[in-house]
């Protein structure tokens, strides 16, 4: 097979933007180290606050909108990750950083500061704006000063991050609010941010010219409402309103049609948000569509195992997390293990292939879980699934990067952040619904009208003690039919992640760092 051939140069080329690679040997490890900081802010903030959440209630009332301190940050950082990653293409990528890491920081001290609930969820869209920017703008300035053959190692441990944010953030965020206070989840944020801000402000040299170009204002505005209609159904669907109320329909439908005119507008855009070209790579392509199916896989079975761990094994939140070990070890032995390989030469085709196998063996594995079923057992199983996702993470991010060229290495980093994301959210609310309406046909199967009841109120671990023990016992029955159904729907998005990485071409990493086109200015 032969190299991806990189595309012929206009005739009246652009300057390259501010942060063309003047040199191509790789930065320092400080400044490796800077940029992996701002990713460990993005993946951290999105989970440590959960823990928090009733005793910021507590202290800020307002219970009638404490879920939109999770969804305004979700939406900023939903809508303005390819922004930022298309406005660092265009007017630099390292300022576009430093910027994005300052926002986010402002975001939150201001956070830790608010005095009611509807200051907080304002500071948490701020702060969303910020952390938008920065999990693309690291893996932008990645793309840009090391190639993918030199940047396995370096985005194997990006994969890392993932999933110890996702099991380590709700741990962290209740140690802090247990032993300071709430607000110091919000202000942890601002000594790694200064250091992240200080080692990328000194380490980090590019130079070049920047281009003169207009942004796309009405692909960003197209995106931005598709992105919103998105997240907001992912969110409420089966939820705070039934998956065919007008409410649900009317976001899928206003979804499709910004979704439709986006891409309309794209293809005539001169500097397009999301640039068109970049899906003419078919392993591009093919990438983004498994970040979407793990991206969902992964959340919907981090976000529902820990209900089976509580409810049916009598775990606390705190036990049940770290019973969840096992499924981030094997994601972050399979992405160590998977970027050193490809860092010493090796090939990459063969692993998302193994991973889609290995996760869709995981989750049937799952299936075998009973209310009965050794503890120890269901968390050694949640290995394998882990294992799985981890062959999945690592070569998704490798042929982005690797299938982009530099002047798209920001919209190529932002259009993958924005998938996971996407797929991580549609993923939770997809699969909460099968887990909800199993739930409850199974409690209403042994408890009739009164199952409906129990399903639908909102009872804790603490409370089903206090339950007679019919009930006791119909409800952890209900709780494993409500598993089984999530994990038969992650089986699902894992058996397509393998049926889709049999398309992938093995095309050799690049092993110097793209030059663009000299300026004919």
């Amino acid at each position: 097979m032969t190299q991806r051939t990189e595309a012929t140069a206009p005739t009246a080329p652009e300057p390259p933007p501010d942060d063309t690679p003047g040199n191509p040997a790789p930065p320092s490890p400080l400044a490796i180290l800077g940029l992996l900081l701002g990713i460990i802010l993005a993946t951290l903030d999105g989970t440590i606050v959960g823990t928090a959440l009733p005793t910021i209630v507590g202290d800020l009332g307002g219970l009638g909108h404490f879920s939109w301190v999770v969804t305004a940050y979700l939406l900023a950082t939903a809508v303005s990750t390819p922004i930022w990653g298309k406005v660092g293409d265009l007017y630099g990528r390292k300022g576009s950083y430093l910027i994005s890491i300052t926002v986010f920081l402002v975001g939150s001290v201001l956070c830790g500061l608010a005095q009611n609930m509807e200051q907080l969820i304002a500071f948490r869209a701020l702060q969303g704006l910020g952390a938008g920017g920065l999990f693309v703008g690291a893996m932008s300035l990645m793309g840009t000063l090391l190639t993918p053959a030199q940047a396995g190692r370096s985005q194997s441990m990006i994969g890392v991050m993932l999933p110890v944010a996702m099991i380590g953030g709700p741990l962290l965020g209740g140690f802090l609010t247990d032993h300071l206070d709430w607000r110091w989840v919000f202000y942890v944020n601002v000594p790694v941010g200064a250091v992240a801000l200080l080692l990328v402000g000194l380490l980090v040299q590019l130079r070049g010219e920047r281009r003169t170009a207009r942004i796309d204002f009405a692909g960003a505005g197209l995106l931005t409402a598709g992105i919103l209609a998105l997240t907001l159904l992912g969110t409420w669907g089966g939820t705070t309103y039934d998956w065919v109320s007008p409410q649900i329909v009317g976001l899928a439908l206003l979804a499709a049609a910004s979704l439709a005119a986006f891409a309309r507008v794209e293809r005539g855009a001169p500097e397009p948000v999301v640039p068109p070209r970049l899906f003419r790579d078919r392993n591009f392509t093919l990438a983004q569509v498994l970040t979407f199916l793990y991206g969902a896989a992964m959340m919907g079975a981090a976000s529902y195992l820990p209900q089976y761990m509580q409810f049916v094994r009598g775990m606390s939140s705190t036990e049940s997390g770290l019973l969840l070990l096992p499924l981030m070890l094997g994601m972050m032995g399979a992405q160590l293990y998977i970027g050193r390989a490809v860092g010493n030469g090796g090939t990459y085709r063969a692993y998302p292939i193994a991973g889609g196998a290995v996760a869709t063996a995981g989750a049937l594995a799952l299936l075998t879980v009973g209310v009965d079923t050794a503890t120890a057992v269901v968390s050694a199983l949640t290995f394998v699934l882990g294992a799985g996702l981890g062959c999945l993470m690592q070569p998704s991010l490798l042929i982005t990067m690797n299938s982009a060229e530099l002047r798209d290495m920001g919209a190529a980093s932002g259009t993958n952040a924005l998938l996971r994301t996407i797929g991580g959210s549609l993923g939770v609310a997809v699969l909460g619904s099968v887990y909800t309406g199993r739930m409850t046909d199974s409690l209403m199967d042994r408890l009739g009208p009164d199952g409906e009841r129990l399903a639908g109120g909102e009872l804790t671990p603490a409370l089903l003690h206090d339950l007679p023990e019919p009930a006791r016992d119909a409800f952890r029955a209900g709780v494993t039919g409500g598993l089984h159904g999530v994990m038969a729907g992650t089986a699902v998005l894992c058996a397509l992640t393998f049926a889709a990485s049999w398309l992938i071409r093995e095309v050799p990493l690049r092993s110097k760092t793209p030059q663009p086109p000299e300026s004919s200015a």
